[in-house]
């Protein structure tokens, strides 16, 4: 696949480029910045206290101390998904043995973020982000019931976010930056050739291909690239009350690369519909990611409390239905498969605080509920099986100096029991029926060094 020299130089500078498991609703990463995490990010948008309000808002650049600040921070990511099976319908013709549970499907992952920020002019900031915004896998043993719903599936994704900010007065300050963005999407499923030659030709083409029991895998690998902003306002409304804006644009992705099958039945080349559809080749998956609106305030009750709220809108409806086209060979322009997810827009909601405990130490608290995109247990997907998302969340801040902080933050996700009913036996891959439960685990920390 072609890769623009961006993107190489991108890579080279910054090689962590997924995660294992999305800990935001659906497939989006909320761990940007170790501060906001001890609030569940709580108030991200008006916080404005280090540099990592790049991302959260770039408004807030102009609220930082004259000078530069470089922040490095990285969050240990600890979940947990597994799926109960009950009542689940094997695929028809397939192996009645290879009925498992698909085992734990969260790995434990490491993710980083860089923030730089600092003042051009009194007026006038600028700074940059490099994160990861989007991310997941979620990775089943080879032989589990729903193995043909979908096996190992991975999102990887990389933002690189120059930002500017102004201040207007010393009560409002707005802010705008641009985001480019690169994506790699991985898909591993079984195929159940048994089923597929009994509904394409009955029981001879079965009996030609082995009889029951014959599968293979399809793989399929595409990445692109993508641009979008971001635009943020902050102002302080009282003397003690601070209030953010943050909006962040939808990204438009046109992924290209390829898919392979293997243990392809030879008695499918007989047939040149089934020869096509198990062929090699390249494809193609257009995909716009959700834009987000957010808005925060920041309350300053004594020299010591601080009480912060958030709430963030996100487009998830963009994302309904997902063809991976064919782009070569003689299925050229068919479609390999569709990815069914049908979402629904959501809210995140945030409320947390931090308190000034004693000379170099902040206390911080949070907690938030993540609404999921997933309507129903029909259009929840094995790839995919999300929920309500229910957060509590600690951390603390260390000055070391007045050059020098550290934060440190804990989050414990409870993610709602997830009940799935996808039938997909018209494709010959059985209907996946059972609850799943999940939850995770987060340790981050990070460094700020201003100079």
């Amino acid at each position: 696949m072609k890769k623009n020299v961006l993107a190489l130089l991108v890579a080279s500078a910054f090689p962590f480029i997924g995660a294992e498991q999305a800990q935001a609703s659906a497939f989006a990463l909320a761990e940007q910045g170790v501060s906001g995490l001890g609030n569940a990010y709580a108030g991200a948008a008006a916080a404005a206290e280090d540099a990592s309000t790049v991302w959260w808002n770039p408004a807030g650049m102009a609220r930082l101390p004259r000078g530069k600040h470089l922040l490095l921070g990285g969050h240990v990511i600890v979940p947990s998904t597994k799926f109960p099976n009950s009542g689940s319908t094997p695929a028809a013709a397939s192996n009645p043995a290879r009925t498992g549970n698909g085992g734990d499907a969260g790995d434990t992952a490491f993710v980083p973020n860089l923030f730089f920020a600092m003042d051009l002019n009194p007026s006038w900031s600028a700074g940059v982000g490099i994160n990861v915004p989007f991310g997941l896998k979620t990775e089943y043993d080879a032989d589990w019931i729903g193995r043909f719903q979908g096996i190992t599936s991975e999102v990887k994704t990389l933002n690189i976010n120059p930002s500017l900010s102004f201040k207007l007065s010393e009560r409002a300050s707005l802010g705008f930056g641009l985001s480019y963005q690169r994506a790699e999407i991985d898909l591993l499923s079984a195929v159940n050739y048994s089923g597929v030659a009994f509904g394409a030709g009955g029981a001879g083409l079965l009996a030609a291909v082995g009889g029951a029991g014959v599968e293979g895998q399809n793989s399929v690998s595409v990445d692109g690239d993508a641009w979008g902003f971001n635009i943020g306002a902050l102002f302080d409304v009282t003397p003690a009350t601070r209030v953010g804006v943050h909006y962040r644009s939808s990204l438009d992705y046109e992924t290209d690369g390829s898919t392979s099958f293997t243990n392809v039945p030879a008695a499918f080349a007989g047939v040149p519909a089934l020869a096509a559809a198990t062929s090699n080749g390249n494809v193609k998956l257009d995909l716009e990611t959700p834009a987000t609106l957010s808005f925060s305030v920041a309350h300053r009750v004594s020299d010591r409390l601080e009480l912060l709220a958030d709430a963030t809108w996100t487009e998830w409806s963009k994302i309904s239905q997902l063809p991976l086209v064919r782009t070569s060979g003689a299925g050229n322009g068919s479609t390999l498969d569709t990815l069914t997810f049908n979402f629904d827009d959501t809210w995140r909601l945030a409320v947390g605080g931090n308190y000034k405990w004693s000379g170099p130490w902040t206390l911080r608290a949070g907690v938030a509920y993540d609404q999921s995109p997933v309507p129903n247990e029909r259009d929840r997907t094995v790839r995919l099986p999300d929920n309500d998302r229910y957060w509590l969340s600690l951390g603390a801040t260390y000055r070391a100096s007045a050059v020098s902080r550290f934060d440190v933050g804990y989050s414990f996700i409870h993610v709602k029991d997830a009940d799935i009913n996808n039938d997909q036996t018209a494709r010959a891959r059985g209907i996946v029926r059972g609850t799943y439960e999940a939850y995770v685990n987060i340790l981050s920390v990070q460094y700020q060094h201003s100079f």
